[in-house]
């Protein structure tokens, strides 16, 4: 008998004992089952107990389902798989779903649960209140002429904008504790366009994810090398051919042949133009023997909100609203030149602002010196964007590289580099001591010790 089965008998006895008029036999208890659907049988090993259980109770304590034996090599996926459904849950969780019926999770008859939930509507009717009178407060300044203000239009603007920030801190506050609102969060159903959702995304995003980008734009040195100072407030991701890259992972050539899908959140509310760049910082230049930019893709006017989150950058212009500006040009590398930093930037445009394509073409668009001209910070200071989203991957010289460069007419696969043997710049000096005393042929076999290698 296990462990658990040992807990178990004395609370199944004491079930069985009570003599309140009903019992929990299975004709009268609702049982919940987990599909409807009949059971597919299995030839795989099963638990094996002393005696059936009689009611749903005795089942969901013991355990008695088909798959809570110890896993093995002998079982079919069909059985690995149910055995790791998240459905079963502990032995406490089936119970509660074997006893309570099909009960919504807000009515479950549990009195502490039910009265912390008085307590949350009170605290949310609270916050409504507040909302309402906020918003009574917004009107009547709308309503009021900005020569009424110490600071005229410009004070004005600013009190307007406080109090609707208040009202969305507000909002927060009436749902954040709501365990149906968390519930909706966490599977992936949650309304961007309220201010809750978007709340608990940003904090979710900062737990850890930000700080992983923080981290590799300084490990790589993205600040200074591209950027002076740079703080993403937006959550991008990067996927090539379906697969999720993680930031600053050496992708092979064929992967990255193709332009990327990008998953992109912002926080605030509110549409607006983004502008999305991809730059390689780190091309060698033999003659200044030092390293250049050089511009792989750029989109420019592409609409975006809270609610969306996915792109694919080859369908900008044809299926996806923008303009591409620079197609995309797979990354490379040449034999014997470090790693590149590919560095993908997210700039939002100006309110109510377009980019000029056209010039963004006759600037970036040309041969491949017009394309090494290209700079994050030009582009950012030349038409006032403000980078907000990034992410970064690397790539480097593999067995894909020349093929792909031939694909796509990209010239430089047969250059290799190598790093130049640097001389010494001393004065060879006499030999002493030990040296001197062996510089005799007799102690040619010593030489290679005591010579002075080039």
């Amino acid at each position: 008998m296990s462990r658990c089965q040992q807990v178990g008998q004395p609370i199944l006895r004491s079930i069985r004992q009570q003599s309140y008029g009903y019992s929990y036999s299975a004709t009268t208890c609702s049982i919940r089952y987990f599909t409807s659907t009949p059971r597919r049988r299995h030839d795989g090993p099963t638990l094996q107990t002393g005696s059936e259980p009689q009611n749903p109770i005795e089942a969901a304590l013991l355990g008695a389902t088909p798959l809570t034996g110890v896993p093995s090599k002998a079982w079919t996926p069909e059985q690995m798989a149910s055995f790791t459904s998240p459905e079963h849950g502990s032995r406490r969780r089936r119970a509660a779903m074997a006893t309570s019926g099909n009960i919504p999770f807000e009515q479950l008859p549990y009195q502490c649960f039910q009265e912390a939930r008085k307590i949350l509507a009170e605290d949310r009717a609270e916050k409504i209140a507040k909302i309402a009178a906020t918003m009574i407060k917004i009107k009547h300044t709308e309503s009021k002429d900005a020569s009424q203000f110490r600071g005229g239009e410009h004070y004005k603007q600013k009190r307007l904008a406080a109090l609707r920030a208040y009202v969305d801190e507000l909002k927060v506050l009436a749902d954040i504790n709501d365990p149906m609102v968390k519930r909706r969060f966490e599977d992936g159903k949650g309304d961007m366009t309220k201010p809750v959702y978007r709340y608990l995304a940003e904090k979710k995003w900062h737990a850890m994810e930000h700080k992983i980008i923080t981290q590799r734009i300084h490990q790589f040195h993205i600040v200074p090398d591209i950027l002076p100072k740079f703080e993403p407030t937006v959550d991008l991701k990067l996927s090539f051919r379906s697969y999720p890259v993680q930031p600053g992972a050496i992708l092979d050539s064929a992967m990255t042949e193709v332009p990327p899908a990008i998953r992109m959140q912002v926080f605030d509310k509110g549409g607006r133009l983004m502008t999305i760049a991809v730059i390689d910082s780190d091309v060698p230049d033999a003659e200044s023997d030092g390293f250049k930019w050089r511009c792989h893709f750029l989109a420019a006017n592409i609409p975006w909100d809270p609610t969306k989150t996915h792109l694919a950058l080859r369908h900008i212009g044809v299926r996806a609203e923008g303009d591409v500006a620079v197609p995309w040009l797979p990354p490379y590398s040449q034999l014997g030149s470090p790693y590149h930093r590919l560095s993908v930037f997210v700039l939002q445009q100006k309110p109510g602002e377009t980019l000029d394509v056209a010039q963004l073409k006759e600037l970036y668009d040309g041969d491949a010196e017009s394309r090494k001209a290209f700079g994050i910070k030009g582009l950012r200071d030349r038409f006032g964007l403000e980078p907000v989203g990034f992410n970064m991957f690397r790539t480097v010289w593999d067995d894909n590289t020349a093929a792909v460069m031939e694909r796509h007419g990209i010239p430089g696969a047969d250059i290799e580099f190598r790093r130049a043997r640097v001389t010494t710049m001393k004065q060879p000096r006499k030999a002493k001591g030990w040296e001197a005393k062996r510089q005799k042929p007799k102690y040619r076999s010593l030489w290679k010790y005591s010579k002075r290698i080039a």
